[in-house]
């Protein structure tokens, strides 16, 4: 560095600025000031925090989590130590993330951070790890651009390989330098670590069947003793598609805070601690039964405290046992409200989780077989809009002439017992007409008709028998349900699921056609478990 230094960078600002968009208010002198910053970056900015912190302070600072403190040091090793990939895992808001930085802030080496919440592709999870490793920040000079344009993992490990081997190569130089000539720098070792903060994101990407893999692989594929991996997810590692081809990485379980735990993270700098220990005890057990997370709590406790101090003119007194009785008995009304206004607790994350793995497998096994999973639909519309659909669809492929005996009042069609004895001219003239149908494609039908269809089917039961009290169609709610139906009319047409032609010269009324394949119409039918193979005109 020259002898005019610029001014430091903090490195949260730094990190943040990666991703900044251009602003339409942004004048010349900003521009400029952004550049010059620009400029500034060096090897310091890699570490986190101005100023080093004890392993007393680290520790003190996360009450509850020494163990997983010093388990992560001890992973970790001694300073430029090859180390295996870890996968830490746990619960939101268990402190992974914070515990991870500070510690980096604790043994000043280098990371490179990238969450998976902004950078929500492929692409820019790559772009982001070699603008951090080359020291390049979007601004208004270079176009808000990224220092290299990476889709390909191919690409991605060739820039990354040769940059990581300059960067590498620049810490030991720098590490020479300071030891000679007692150059002010703060980074430690000659490693560097990348971590993927939200990993388990990752598994909703468009091609996280390849992402996957290849991140968990990419320490065997860099083939650098100087590089280290930290994947943080809120899930466990069960929950990811398991692949032979790569080593699983080392888990490190963060456990929910226990009730102690929560007590000393909320005692810590308060003005009057006697008082706020008073008001835990009123309100902690109860909300521990629901959740022990730290955002959640702290953003229930802080009005609750507000009311547990109206009876006080003072916050300054340390209260008595009676004073304890009696500010307990005015917040007591106020403690179920703000549990049921603040909390929404589900296990939504683990029932997606489940559900992602049980469907990799089915359709890893079904594509191995060369079967096409199509029990599944992908799209999520109402019963009502299920089964407008399935009567636009029967309205397109069937004669309007045979509606009265498919949909009538005895039980459609396997209520035609009469049968007649087909001749090859009938079989000629049936065929015939199929392929005619064909030729000539869906046709169209009024809405009367589409109506007539959706009231036989809709009232349709499993077992055979009608629906009576809890029908789609029952006679308490005939004008709601025509208005909705009319709705989702309008909502499958501007899907392009039915199209809406002109109207009929003759009648005068707006004709409909079905767009859809009988493909998605027998899915969307086995979802309702209608059997639609028996109301087509074969």
């Amino acid at each position: 560095m020259g002898k005019e230094e610029s001014p430091q960078i903090n490195r949260r600002t730094t990190r943040s600025s990666y991703s900044n968009t251009p602003n339409s208010k942004t004048t010349a002198e900003d521009s400029k000031a952004t550049t010059n910053q620009a400029q500034s970056l060096s090897i310091n900015d890699f570490v986190y925090g101005d100023e080093s912190i004890t392993l007393d302070e680290l520790i003190n600072s996360f009450p509850g989590r020494s163990t997983q403190i010093l388990q992560l040091i001890s992973l970790l090793g001694p300073l430029n130590s090859p180390m295996i990939p870890l996968f830490i895992y746990g619960g939101a808001s268990t402190g992974k993330t914070s515990v991870i930085l500070q510690m980096f802030k604790h043994l000043n080496r280098p990371f490179i951070y990238c969450s998976c919440v902004t950078c929500y592709s492929p692409r820019i999870l790559f772009e982001s790890i070699l603008n951090q490793l080359l020291l390049h920040r979007k601004n208004v000079s270079n176009g808000y651009l990224s220092a290299k344009r990476c889709e390909k993992p191919s690409d991605f490990v060739n820039i990354l390989r040769e940059a990581l081997s300059t960067f590498v190569g620049s810490l030991k130089g720098n590490l020479g330098k300071s030891s000679s000539k007692k150059l002010s720098s703060r980074v430690n070792g000659s490693m560097i670590y990348l971590i993927f903060d939200n990993f388990e994101l990752v598994r909703d990407w468009e091609k996280s069947a390849t992402i996957l893999p290849f991140l968990f692989n990419l320490y065997d594929i860099l083939k650098m003793p100087e590089v280290g991996l930290i994947f943080v997810s809120k899930t466990s590692p069960d929950t990811f598609q398991s692949d032979p081809g790569y080593a699983e990485p080392f888990p490190v379980y963060f456990p929910d805070y226990t009730e102690d735990d929560l007590r000393q993270i909320f005692m810590k700098n308060q003005a009057n601690p006697k008082l706020y220990s008073s008001f835990l005890e009123a309100v902690l057990g109860h909300f521990c039964r629901t959740t022990r997370r730290i955002d959640e709590l702290s953003t229930a406790f802080s009005p609750l405290f507000r009311k547990y101090c109206e009876p006080l003119g003072d916050l300054g007194p340390v209260p008595s046992g009676d004073m304890k009785r009696e500010l307990f008995k005015h917040l007591q009304p106020f403690i179920s409200p703000c549990m049921n206004e603040t909390f929404n607790v589900t296990s939504q994350s683990f029932c997606k989780a489940s559900a992602y793995k049980d469907r990799t497998k089915r359709n890893s096994i079904a594509k191995k077989l060369g079967i096409e999973s199509s029990d599944e639909i992908d799209l999520h519309m109402s019963t009502s809009a299920k089964y407008l659909l399935i009567s636009a669809f029967l309205a397109s492929r069937n004669p309007a002439t045979l509606d009265a005996s498919l949909f009538d009042s005895t039980g459609g069609p396997d209520a035609r017992k009469r049968k007649r004895k087909s001749t090859e001219k009938s079989k000629e003239k049936k065929e015939t007409k199929e392929q005619e149908l064909l030729l000539k494609g869906p046709g169209t039908f009024p809405l009367e008709r589409l109506l007539a269809i959706f009231q036989c089917i809709a009232d349709y039961s499993p077992d055979g028998e009608e629906m009576q009290d809890g029908g789609l169609l029952s006679e308490d709610c005939d004008t709601g349900l025509m208005s909705d139906i009319l709705l989702q009319l309008s909502s499958l047409c501007n899907a392009n699921f039915i199209s809406k032609g002109a109207s009929c010269p003759l009648e005068g009324s707006i004709r409909y056609r079905s767009t859809v394949s009988e493909d998605i119409a027998l899915k969307v039918a086995r979802s309702l478990k209608f059997p639609l193979s028996k109301y087509l005109y074969r």
